[in-house]
């Protein structure tokens, strides 16, 4: 992939698809294409196939994607599948037909077994029963997998996957009914600050772990795979590290300022005991993971602040 290469980024105004223009930019890619949403409906074979024959990318980054927690995901349970499917379906499809020259599909850590061992390894997949509530967006991201793996199989394509681990950072999403853990957590003791709140409710008992990647990082580690890495078997995206609910409490409360108390609603489910990715054939593809988790959801923060992010709702 050259400086002057034309690289297309699907998903451009997400938090992924904007981490991922940053790095291209900061790293001295200036021929990028976008188009928004209301410019491009990747659902829409023709639409996408008009695209791709106009503007005949080089390389695509396919970061698009319809997501949400777990309510989003079991609500909208068609959507989610309709949805992943055609955007996957379209653009993989398209990029084979126009020759481009390397696809980078990603994906998500869900699409691992509900009960697989920890941590989680790429041969894990299809090994057992998916996570019913999110079970239609997994089968999409497993249907993209298997997409770019079918056309390196018949057609000798170059298209490789790649699956992160939870993500935060910038243009996160801290909508308190359809955020995440980590931005949700950042919200609740920002605003348990801001009105002197005595504690900040947590769900749960803070006792299953989980693993979080900054954003940046995983574009970083996007371009280094695009760059370097050429094989069939998708790869895990991840810090290799783990946090309890409790502990990211803790630091999340230590970042924001905030001095009440900790309250653990244990009649709320824990969800997950563990979810860590194994990322051994990620160092072995020569990546590892800089910004430590501290630094991240400070870097959050402050990015949340500055954006009014954090109002309340």
């Amino acid at each position: 992939m050259q400086k002057d290469s034309k690289i297309y980024v699907a998903g451009h105004n997400g938090m992924v698809g904007s981490a991922i223009v940053r790095i291209l930019q900061k790293n001295g890619y200036d021929n990028i294409v976008c188009r928004s949403s209301s410019e491009l409906d990747l659902r829409d074979q023709q639409a996408v196939n008009r695209f791709f024959e106009s503007e005949k990318p080089e390389f695509v980054f396919l970061a698009a994607a319809k997501v949400g927690g777990i309510l989003a995901n079991n609500t909208y349970r068609a959507e989610f599948l309709y949805d992943n499917l055609m955007i996957a379906s379209n653009i993989i499809h398209a990029a084979h037909v126009h020759g481009v020259s390397k696809l980078l599909f990603l994906g998500s850590s869900c699409i691992y077994p509900k009960l697989a061992d920890q941590p989680l390894k790429e041969d894990y997949l299809l090994t057992g029963e998916l996570e019913y509530t999110n079970e239609p967006y997994a089968i999409a991201k497993i249907a993209g997998i298997k997409l770019c793996e079918s056309y390196r199989d018949q057609y000798g394509a170059n298209f490789i996957s790649a699956m992160p681990t939870n993500l935060y950072g910038p243009n996160d999403n801290y909508n308190l009914q359809t955020s995440h853990v980590l931005p949700a957590l950042i919200k609740k003791f920002h605003l348990a600050k801001e009105s002197n709140s005595p504690s900040v409710e947590i769900w749960g008992t803070g006792s299953p772990k989980r693993e979080f990647l900054y954003v940046d990082d995983l574009a970083e580690a996007c371009l280094h795979l695009m760059l370097h890495y050429n094989e069939k078997q998708f790869v895990n995206v991840g810090s290799g590290t783990d946090v309890s609910i409790k502990e990211l409490a803790l630091l999340v409360k230590d970042i924001v300022g905030f001095e009440g108390e900790l309250a653990f609603d244990t009649s709320k489910p824990d969800g997950t005991p563990r979810k860590l990715m194994d990322v051994n054939t990620l160092k072995s593809a020569g990546w590892e993971y800089k910004i430590k988790l501290e630094d991240g959801i400070r870097l959050a923060y402050e990015d949340a602040l500055e954006k009014g992010l954090l109002l309340e709702e």
